[in-house]
């Protein structure tokens, strides 16, 4: 069986298909909705499919985000895929770990330089489960009611932090990341009586699941239980709007901790990888 093009009359069962592994397809289900077959924007996404049901996806962003949902393929399978996109800019992959490994191996990517090459356990919650914290003095506003230079130095320090930008690349992205998430209002800062104390968001976000990513205490105020109290706001009020389960994959065990305490349980492994030189060729 070989893969062929998407179609927009594809889409529906695409949408299907992705909605039934939806742990692990949050990002190309949410770029697929928001953005788009084969649209303009960066992050709109290119699909092969395998089967009519189908029984595969594989997806690459505009912008070279390789985002596949390929359970059950075979080695042959996958180096098929991989020929697709030969040649197109690589930002990097994201995927559920197994075929995400498989992945960088038949493509022989795995000695490609990376800011952050990690496999992190994934979590998910029931909203009907929520564990509130005490919440005491904390409140969340919009990004775009915030003070945009804190919010860019904070963002700033999570990419060095976590994905091991260097400071000028960090600098930059963390720039068009927080216009990002207040153009969308996916994010939201953390006062504590009154005073800014962290920021939470949704990296990914469907009407009926909300993927969580960027969450950041500054490390003045960690320990303190500031992530937890944003992230149990926002999760209460994407529950108010709708949503009825949240996913999320966890980059440290503090994290994980912070997760589990308000009924996060675990849920599969997810890897992430993001390349040095995105504009790099697969």
């Amino acid at each position: 069986m070989t893969w062929r093009l998407a179609q927009e009359a594809d889409v529906p069962k695409i949408d299907d298909f992705l909605s039934r592994h939806i742990q692990t397809s949050m990002f190309p289900l949410a770029n697929l909705r928001d953005f788009g077959l084969r649209g303009a924007d960066p992050r709109a996404v290119n699909i092969w499919l395998l089967g009519d049901g189908p029984r595969a996806v594989f997806a690459i962003t505009n912008e070279g985000m390789v985002l596949p949902q390929c359970p059950g393929c075979s080695d042959e399978e996958i180096e098929d895929a991989i020929r697709l996109i030969r040649g197109r800019a690589l930002f990097g992959l994201a995927a559920e770990a197994s075929q995400a490994r498989r992945i960088m191996r038949l493509a022989g990517w795995e000695e490609r330089p990376a800011t952050l090459n990690s496999d992190e356990p994934g979590f998910s919650l029931d909203l009907s489960q929520l564990v509130m914290p005490d919440t005491t003095g904390a409140e969340l506003i919009p990004l775009g009611e915030f003070d945009r230079t804190i919010a860019e130095g904070w963002r700033q320090t999570y990419l060095i932090e976590a994905m091991d930008f260097d400071r000028t690349r960090a600098q930059k992205q963390a720039t068009k990341d927080i216009a990002a998430y207040a153009e969308r209002d996916s994010h939201r800062a953390l006062l504590i009586d009154g005073q800014p104390a962290g920021m939470t968001g949704f990296n990914a976000r469907l009407s009926e699941v909300v993927q969580v990513g960027g969450v950041y205490t500054p490390p003045q105020l960690r320990g303190r239980g500031y992530a937890r109290m944003a992230l149990a706001l926002h999760l209460r009020e994407a529950r108010k709007n709708g949503a009825s389960r949240a996913v999320l994959f966890a980059a440290s065990e503090a994290a994980a901790r912070t997760y589990i305490a308000i009924g996060f349980r675990p849920a599969g492994l997810y890897s992430l990888i993001l390349f040095t030189n995105p504009e790099e060729a697969a």
